[in-house]
């Protein structure tokens, strides 16, 4: 009988083949990324996509809110919304890279799945944090496996990729944390209550909001409102929606706009001198310091 290190050993050198760089690479599937990184990186703080990702290689540390999230071999991590997260790499060297595989999915995807298999939760109000780690068990791993190398066999994709998706999210959904992801399919549950406050405010989280709006979106009292929003996120929905407007600051100043104060009214501040101190808070440094160390590396690296 193969071993699970083994099979994680398979898994690797699947991703070493078709990543020649460091880098998020995708793939001929459709939702399937290659993910290797040779050094330890620097936080990177991104909208994490609703997904499944399992790790090879390395080690790597997410930070949702306060809650910090380690995780390495024989590990997977799952976000069932999209969350602002800071990610760093803090376990990988050119020799032995980070190689992890990232397969996002829809809450279409898991409706499918529960309705084809007829699993049902016991629990449908209760509301799970949004992101989990799972060990990564062999029935699963032999499922990504069989994923990962169709991109050997492309002409079996189309047919064959589908069906190893839905057993990927089937061992999930059978695993520990499977009520998590229940929840987030689930009509009427709290967690797709908040899901629907959590793509509002994504969608315009550079304007202002009433806290009284979100809890009539979610069909909650206000008091309901912020509890569950925690739950599930770990963040208010203030500290959610600062995050956000950050992490586009960040982007912007890097890629776009040198000018600090069209940046801060861009994503949302009224206020420079506010822009300023919350931008320090979350990323150590002034915006005007963190651009030009950022540009800096660029150019090193070109």
């Amino acid at each position: 009988m193969i071993s699970d290190y083994d099979k994680q050993q398979e898994l690797g050198k699947l991703i070493s083949k078709y990543t020649d760089s460091d880098g998020v690479h995708p793939t001929s599937i459709e939702s399937l990324f290659l993910i290797r990184e040779s050094t330890i990186s620097e936080p990177v703080a991104r909208v994490n996509e609703i997904s499944f990702c399992i790790i090879v290689q390395g080690e790597k540390e997410v930070l949702l809110g306060e809650e910090c999230f380690k995780y390495g071999p024989g590990n997977f991590i799952v976000a069932s919304v999209e969350l602002p997260v800071t990610g760093q790499v803090i376990n990988a060297t050119y020799d032995f890279p980070y190689f992890a595989l990232k397969l996002e999915f829809t809450p279409k995807d898991i409706v499918e799945v529960l309705h084809e298999t007829g699993i049902r939760s016991g629990k449908r109000q209760d509301t799970k944090r949004a992101m989990f780690i799972g060990e990564s068990e062999s029935s699963l791993l032999d499922a990504v496996i069989r994923l990962a190398s169709l991109l050997d066999k492309q002409k079996h994709i189309p047919i064959l990729a589908p069906l190893y998706k839905k057993e990927i999210l089937y061992w999930v959904l059978q695993g520990p944390n499977g009520d998590a992801l229940q929840q987030m399919a689930v009509v009427g549950s709290n967690t797709m209550r908040i899901r629907d406050v959590i793509e509002y405010i994504i969608s315009d989280f550079e304007k202002s909001f009433r806290i009284e709006d979100l809890a009539d979106i979610a069909n909650m009292s206000v008091s309901s409102l912020h509890r569950h929003f925690k739950e599930v996120t770990a963040m208010s929905p203030i500290q959610f929606q600062k995050q956000l407007r950050l992490q586009e600051a960040r982007r912007l100043l890097m890629a776009e706009l040198p000018d600090i104060a069209e940046v801060a009214f861009q994503v949302g501040y009224e206020s420079q001198s506010q822009f300023t101190r919350e931008y320090a808070r979350m990323f150590g440094v002034s915006p005007r310091a963190d651009m030009k160390r950022l540009r800096e590396e660029l150019k090193e690296n070109v």
